[in-house]
């Protein structure tokens, strides 16, 4: 099965020129924003750029590779695809710049973003995703009770001081979370910005409540976004969405068919299906179903929760997550046993799902690890 990759190898030979921009190269520069590149990419308001060419190979002289694929994260693989990129004309003389990167523990806030120069004219901006960190990931469910939650705003912010002056052509996109605030920095952009976006791509990133979907705003820009998820989607369900998404295959299962390096490639589209899956409806509608039962009081409760039991557990990581260590987080067990019936089934729900899927993959990374 081929994924983006296959890609790069397959179309990596054409410029933007012989052959546009299309969804697939789309994915691979919201993957590019997971590499850490606030040594090399030159900072937001400086004024100067680096090419894709030469970021990779700054990147790998200051980085062990060994240490690299040790790494144990979902993400760990976007290194390696950038180095892949600064082989091929298609991407090596794209231009990185304006880079801008903010994280906070305590406003519960992961963020970062930045531009790509592309040789038909057009700016693609890249929104990171969701990291490994819990910080990222309860910012992600914080975004069922908080609107707007602390990267939104900073994404808002992002576009009104990078894209000031002139009048190319430009593209919004992420992977995970870095999909929703491309959204959300499109539809808060200034209307001389807005008049230039010509696409939005959010690559299996949450939705947004009824409120902003109701919003001129929102109306507006919604023929322009373009959503895109893995057959069993969890997190792309999340919350409401009211635009059409395409659905594609995927080598993984569950909640990891989120890692975008599974999706499978042919030519230059993904390989899709007519919807997502039966067991993706039916989680995505009892936890819509639930959420939208609750206020947003006892959805923050439960979201504390959550993430008290699995920082209780020990894990500083999604990637540390594991069954057992629930066992010993008996403070955070507390919270869970004054919790009602309902609140309890899905907190569990959420707790397998999370150490489930996730110990399953682990395995699987060490094999593709062990062959590249």
């Amino acid at each position: 099965m081929a994924t983006i990759m296959d890609y790069l190898k397959w179309r990596g030979d054409l410029g933007l020129k012989q052959d546009m921009f299309n969804e697939v190269d789309n994915l691979i520069l919201s993957e590019l924003a997971y590499v850490d590149l606030k040594d090399f990419v030159p900072a937001a308001g400086s004024g100067s750029c680096i090419t894709i060419r030469q970021a990779a190979a700054d990147f790998f002289d200051l980085n062990d590779e060994k240490d690299l694929r040790q790494a144990r994260t979902f993400i760990w693989e976007a290194p390696f695809l950038m180095r892949e990129m600064a082989k091929y004309p298609r991407f090596a003389q794209m231009e990185l710049c304006n880079y801008r990167e903010c994280f906070d523990d305590v406003q519960q806030m992961q963020f970062a973003a930045f531009q790509v120069k592309m040789q038909d004219g057009t700016t693609y901006i890249a929104f990171r995703g969701t990291d490994d960190t819990i910080t990222g990931w309860k910012e992600d469910f914080n975004m069922s009770f908080i609107q707007p939650v602390p990267s939104q705003l900073a994404a808002a912010e992002y576009i009104r001081d990078t894209v000031r002056g002139g009048s190319g052509k430009l593209r919004l996109g992420g992977h995970s979370k870095g999909g929703n605030l491309a959204i959300y920095a499109a539809v808060r952009a200034p209307a001389r910005i807005k008049r230039r976006i010509i696409e939005v791509y959010n690559n299996d990133g949450p939705g947004f409540d009824h409120d902003m979907l109701a919003e001129k705003d929102y109306q507006e820009m919604l023929p322009r976004i373009k959503s895109i998820v893995p057959e069993d989607s969890v997190v792309g369900m999340l919350l409401e969405h009211e635009e059409h998404y395409m659905v594609v295959k995927s080598s993984q299962s569950g909640i990891m068919q989120h890692d975008a390096m599974s999706w499978q490639v042919s030519g230059r589209h993904f390989e899709t299906v007519s919807q997502v899956s039966q067991s993706s409806r039916r989680l995505n509608e009892a936890v819509s179903s639930w959420i939208n039962s609750l206020t947003p009081k006892q959805r923050a409760e439960f979201v504390d929760t959550l993430f008290s039991i699995i920082t209780a557990s020990g894990a500083g990581t999604l990637s540390d997550i594991r069954a057992e260590r629930f066992e010993s987080a008996s403070a955070a067990w507390k919270k869970y046993a004054a919790l009602d019936h309902g609140t309890k089934q899905m907190l569990r729900k959420m707790l397998r799902a999370l150490s489930g899927e996730l110990g399953r993959v682990h395995k699987s990374e060490h094999s593709r690890k062990e062959k590249t």
